[in-house]
């Protein structure tokens, strides 16, 4: 496309007021385009400068007034972030300041400001990053936890392209074998065996599947942990809600049933991002809007991928604390035994030891007592979810569509072969599953998609 051959600018800090802000420039005016702006104090102009190296000088306007005393970098294509020549002008970081050098260098004619994650998509059109790697860059910029940043810079560093070029390798090889002796039938070419075929097939399915089954932490680390807070009434679900966000969301009386729909708060504990919703206590009511509270609780349990199920040891264990137990996955739960400050003789632990949960923290909510221990017991639940980043992630949508395509095609490739179907049936499956491998990495992809991936990028980047 014509536009992408323009000499782009943005602002590539953040707008406000910093120490520092950097203007990026990227195309093949940017280099000379710098001369008429910068006026270095000793050493070279811009368009003289080597690749990878720094001047300290003034920017300077059209009318040759000094703007700012600024550090002027050089780099030089194809060994640069964009794969283009590139100049980042680095100047004192005030609002107005940046903005009237921004406008500066957008002043001549031969550069324009650039688009929403422009120069990370000249980077992968120029071959300088798989599209999976590109995904990373903006995973990388919007991770909110020390693990989020982990994966994305493996991911970013080729992890999930490489695991991928893997798999497409290995349909390629089948591929050619296939090939050869549907091309040469009257040369002295072993016939495919379809047993070794078979095989192969089913590893790759197999491995696949592994690869896929990353999506969900993928999705964790994106998005957080939906976590429930579910309970029967009064057993402080709504005060640890509150503790947990760090202010009054829920309404918290000695009522029983005060909260009546979903209370929704994205929070951060630890290292872990949880998706909090704070639900209505489940038990038996005749009133309708308690009802419906009631069902859209229990609802939330299927949904989440944490639940967080407070019980009062204060008092008994009672059939709706039995009702919830019975709804409960025990797989992706963690019981909280609340109120510890008023722990009764009659609550009876004995009762939850069939359950076998994940986890089992005795907390006081509105003391806030032993807060870390439940945190620390959220952080094991997250950790036994992760997959190892060298490995590789599903990270979005995008790529778990093209991965889920690649795997029904070897499927049917490998059902084709069970069923002693003509090996052009399989060749037929395994090309489709090797499209679709090529468009999770990029090298076979439409500009629709291209021009998707990157508009959640912000300018700049």
């Amino acid at each position: 496309m014509q536009h992408l051959t323009d000499t782009i600018a943005a602002l590539a800090t953040p707008h406000g007021s910093g120490g520092m802000a950097v203007i990026r420039i990227s195309g093949q005016n940017a280099v000379s385009c710098s001369d008429q702006f910068f006026q270095p104090v000793r050493g070279k102009l811009p368009s003289q400068m080597q690749g990878y190296t720094c001047s300290y000088g003034y920017f300077i306007n059209p009318d040759h007034e000094i703007l700012d005393d600024v550090v002027l970098t050089v780099f030089k294509n194809p060994h640069s972030y964009t794969g283009e020549d590139t100049v980042e002008i680095s100047c004192h970081g005030g609002r107005f300041l940046s903005q009237k050098i921004l406008r500066t260098v957008l002043s001549c004619p031969q550069i324009r400001l650039a688009e929403a994650g422009e120069f990370t998509k000249r980077a992968f059109l120029n071959g300088k990053l798989s599209l999976t790697q590109a995904e990373a860059v903006a995973d990388l910029i919007s991770a909110s936890g020390e693990n989020a940043v982990k994966y994305a810079r493996t991911l970013r560093d080729g992890a999930t392209f490489r695991k991928i070029s893997e798999f497409s390798q290995i349909i390629l090889e089948i591929l050619s074998d296939l090939a050869v002796w549907a091309d040469y039938p009257d040369e002295d070419i072993p016939g495919v065996d379809t047993n070794i075929l078979g095989v192969k097939m089913q590893q790759l399915l197999s491995d696949m599947n592994q690869l896929m089954s990353s999506y969900d932490y993928g999705r964790i680390l994106r998005e957080g942990l939906h976590t429930v807070i579910a309970g029967k009434p009064n057993v402080g679900k709504s005060t640890l809600f509150n503790v947990l966000s760090g202010c009054e969301r829920s309404i918290v009386t000695d009522i029983a049933g005060t909260t009546r729909d979903v209370v929704e708060e994205q929070i951060r504990l630890g290292d872990v991002i949880l998706r909090l919703s704070d639900t209505a206590g489940v038990h038996h009511t005749a009133d309708t809007v308690e009802k419906i509270g009631v069902e859209r609780s229990l609802s939330s349990l299927e949904q989440a991928d944490l639940i967080l199920a407070v019980f009062d040891m204060s008092a008994p264990l009672s059939e709706e604390d039995k009702i919830l137990l019975d709804k409960l996955p025990q797989d992706k739960t963690i019981i909280v035994y609340n109120k510890s400050d008023q722990s009764s003789n009659d609550f009876n632990q004995n009762l939850l030891l069939h359950f076998s949960p994940v986890e089992t923290v005795e907390i006081s909510a509105k003391n806030q007592d032993h807060i870390t221990e439940l945190q620390a017991a959220v952080e094991r639940f997250a950790a036994r979810h992760a997959t190892p980043a060298e490995d590789g992630m599903i990270a979005n949508e995008r790529q778990r569509s093209c991965l889920e395509n690649a795997l029904s095609a070897v499927q049917e490739a490998l059902d084709a072969l069970s069923m002693g179907l003509a090996l052009d049936a399989v060749t037929v499956s395994l090309d489709a599953a090797a499209d679709a491998l090529l468009q999770l990495t990029g090298e076979r992809v439409t500009d629709k998609v291209v021009d998707t991936v990157f508009q959640r990028f912000c300018v700049g980047k």
